[in-house]
C-alpha cells in the first residue's frame, strides 16, 4: 500500500496526554515527567480519583479527567486503557488532534486496533506498541518510572507510518529505559500469542482444574509448591485484561491452542505407551531450549528478590534471623516456612523488596555462617 508521506518533526516534547494512568501509562508518565521537568502532561482515567492522585503528585497539569479536546495539541497520545476501550477512544480522537501529533498505544494485542486505524484512515498518525513489563499488580499507585528498564518494547508501525516519526517514537522508547523491537503487527500477535497469552490460558486452566479437583481438606492448595506454584503465578493477573486479550487475539490464540493440544496428546500416547525414549527426547529439547533463553525479569510480572536458608528446627531460629537483618536495616517484605520443598532448596523463604536488600542480606546471612540458596 502507497501512502502520500509527511515529513517528521525534529520537535521538543512539550505536551503528552495518557488516556488511562494505571500501572503502565502512570509509569511511562513517571519516567517522562523525570526526563522533562518543564513536559506538560494531561490524562483522563476511568477514575477521578486516578487524577486527583495524579494531580496531587504534580504528574499531571489537569486536576479533573480532560474532555476529547484538550489532547487536540499534543506530540504524543498514549492510549492505555484495556484493548477494547483503546479502540473506543482512537474512534473518539479522529478529528481532534493535529497532523503532528502521534497516537500510540499499550496493548498487548495490536491486529484489532491497527485495523480500526487503517478504517478510520488514521494510519499516518499511528504508531503501535507494546511495553513488555508489568505486575500482577494494577493501578497509579503501583506505577513506577523504572518499570520498564531492559524491558522489550514492541513497536507496530503501519504500513503509512512516516520513517522520522518511527525513528522519533523509537528514540523516545530508548529514553524510558527500554529495548525497542520493530515488528509487523501480525507477526507480533502471534509471538505474543505464544509467549505470553497461551501461558496465561494453560496457568487459568490448571489452577481451575486443581480447585476443581481437590478434595474437601484441600489437600492439594495446601501441598501446593515448586512447580504449580512456578507455573501458575500468572494466573494471579487481572481477569478483566486477560478477557479484552483473548477476545482481541482469538485467531492467533486458537491457532496455538490447537498446536498445544496436539502436543499435549501426543506426550499424553508418550506416557500411555510408556515410550521412556519419546518422553526422554521431548524433556531433553524441552530443556535445552529454556536454559538457552535469557529470562528479563521486567517482563509479565516484577521481579521477586527472594532467598532461601537452611533452618534448623529450634526455638527462635525465625527470630534470630530477622533481628540479624533488622539490625542492619534491612526490612523483610515477606516471610515464610516452606513446607512442600519439592522444587526449593532452604527450609526458610524471605523475600526482601529490592536486589540491593537482596545481596546485603546474602552477604550478611553468610557471614553468619547461614546456607544460603537463592532463585
Amino acid at each position: 500500500m502507497r501512502c502520500a508521506g509527511y515529513g517528521g518533526l525534529d520537535m521538543q516534547l512539550q505536551k503528552i496526554g495518557f488516556i488511562g494512568l494505571g500501572l503502565i501509562g502512570g509509569s511511562i508518565a513517571k519516567r517522562l515527567k523525570t526526563l522533562h521537568n518543564d513536559l506538560t502532561i494531561i490524562a483522563s482515567a476511568g477514575h477521578a480519583s486516578t487524577i486527583e492522585e495524579a494531580y496531587a503528585a504534580g504528574l499531571i497539569a489537569n486536576s479533573a479527567p480532560c474532555s476529547i479536546d484538550a489532547f487536540h495539541d499534543c506530540d504524543y497520545i498514549f492510549l492505555c486503557t484495556p484493548v477494547q476501550k483503546n479502540i473506543e477512544y482512537l474512534r473518539l480522537l479522529k478529528g481532534h488532534i493535529s497532523d503532528r501529533c502521534v497516537i500510540t498505544d499499550v496493548g498487548s494485542v495490536k491486529t484489532d486496533i491497527h485495523r480500526e486505524v487503517a478504517a478510520l484512515g488514521m494510519e499516518r498518525q499511528f504508531i503501535g506498541g507494546h511495553p513488555m513489563a508489568g505486575s500482577e499488580k494494577t493501578g497509579l499507585a503501583n506505577a513506577k518510572e523504572s518499570l520498564l528498564e531492559n524491558a522489550y518494547y514492541l513497536i507496530t508501525p503501519t504500513a503509512c507510518s512516516d520513517e522520522s516519526k518511527v525513528a522519533d517514537f523509537r528514540d523516545l522508547v530508548v529514553s524510558l529505559g527500554a529495548i525497542p523491537l520493530i515488528l509487523d503487527y501480525e507477526h507480533h500477535d502471534y509471538a505474543t500469542a505464544a509467549i505470553s497469552h497461551l501461558p496465561h490460558i494453560i496457568a487459568y486452566s490448571l489452577v481451575n482444574l486443581v480447585r476443581e479437583c481437590d478434595d474437601d481438606d484441600h489437600t492439594m492448595k495446601t501441598i501446593a509448591a515448586g512447580g504449580f506454584k512456578d507455573i501458575t503465578r500468572i494466573a494471579s493477573s487481572s481477569p478483566v485484561m486477560w478477557e479484552n486479550i483473548c477476545l482481541s487475539n482469538r485467531d492467533q490464540i486458537l491457532k496455538l491452542i490447537d498446536s498445544y493440544m496436539d502436543k499435549l496428546a501426543a506426550m499424553r500416547t508418550d506416557i500411555a505407551d510408556a515410550n521412556g525414549d519419546a518422553l526422554m527426547d521431548a524433556f531433553s529439547a524441552a530443556k535445552d531450549y529454556r536454559d538457552s533463553i535469557t529470562i528479563n525479569t521486567n517482563g509479565a510480572l516484577k521481579q521477586v528478590y527472594e532467598l532461601y536458608i537452611d533452618l534448623l528446627d529450634e526455638a527462635g531460629g525465625i527470630a534470630t534471623v530477622a533481628t540479624i537483618l533488622a539490625s542492619n536495616h534491612l526490612s523483610i517484605k515477606n516471610i515464610g516456612i516452606i513446607h512442600n520443598r519439592e522444587f526449593e532448596d532452604g527450609v526458610l523463604h524471605l523475600e526482601m523488596y529490592d536486589a540491593e536488600s537482596l545481596d546485603d542480606a546474602v552477604k550478611l546471612l553468610s557471614h553468619h555462617h547461614y546456607t544460603i540458596y537463592e532463585r
